[in-house]
């Protein structure tokens, strides 16, 4: 893809805002992930809300009464590990809504994997474009253009298209506004969640975020009752 010269103005952006970032000592609940291990969590100013972002990749209840964002990199380990959990949980949890959200920190190559995602979604729509990213972690090596442009081909997707819209500036203008939003907010680890206007980051583990879904069910909060 010729994204270089994009990737780099996009992942250069970042620091101008970093000093936005909330403080993340602070911690709003006391959480602990299935190793038993605190999870950083921090409390979501309602102006950083992210369901004003563009370029959500959107699955499971279309109106769910509880929103689960994820901010992820397709070369983050952790990352794949989640997507692996969270299909589970969309498939036991039937009123659960998952927003998928760019944060492609790691590297060059997570931009361009980014930048094939968003324009399989404005091609293609949700559906598909949830079916690219589960390939995307389906499969083994670097996440990139290459290799997204590879999983593009296997789904039967026009390549020529996807690569020509993912170079585009409104593509190139939707990750900016979903990489400032994730830096404002400190989302420094992939994976990183947002539900019940909290942020957590790192992966809690399955057991872990199915507690906190079903709390902000119960209560609108990752812990209740406390």
């Amino acid at each position: 893809m010729r994204t270089r010269r994009q990737a780099l103005s996009l992942i250069g952006a970042l620091p101008l805002i970093a000093g936005a970032a909330r403080g993340q000592e602070e911690q709003e609940y006391s959480l602990r992930g299935d190793d038993g291990v605190a999870i950083r969590n921090f409390r979501i100013p309602a102006e950083l809300d992210p369901a004003t972002l563009p370029g959500i990749v959107w699955s499971g209840a279309r109106a769910g009464d509880v929103v689960l964002y994820e901010f992820f990199d397709y070369n983050c380990g952790f990352c794949r590990k989640a997507a692996q959990d969270l299909d589970e949980i969309l498939r036991d949890d039937k009123n659960l809504r998952l927003g998928l959200i760019n944060n492609a920190i790691l590297s060059i190559g997570s931009v361009q994997a980014a930048k094939v995602q968003q324009a399989v979604l404005r091609l293609h729509g949700p559906r598909v474009a949830g079916e690219f990213h589960a390939r995307m972690f389906g499969r083994r090596g670097q996440g990139d253009g290459a290799s997204a442009l590879a999983v593009v081909r296997d789904m039967g997707l026009d390549p020529k298209k996807i690569e020509e819209s993912g170079d585009s500036p409104a593509v190139t203008a939707v990750l900016t506004r979903q990489a400032k939003l994730a830096a404002s907010l400190g989302m420094e680890m992939t994976p990183s969640f947002a539900i019940a206007g909290v942020g957590l980051l790192g992966w809690p583990g399955k057991a872990s975020l199915r507690g906190i879904i079903a709390n902000a069910r119960k209560c609108d909060h990752p812990v209740c009752g406390g």
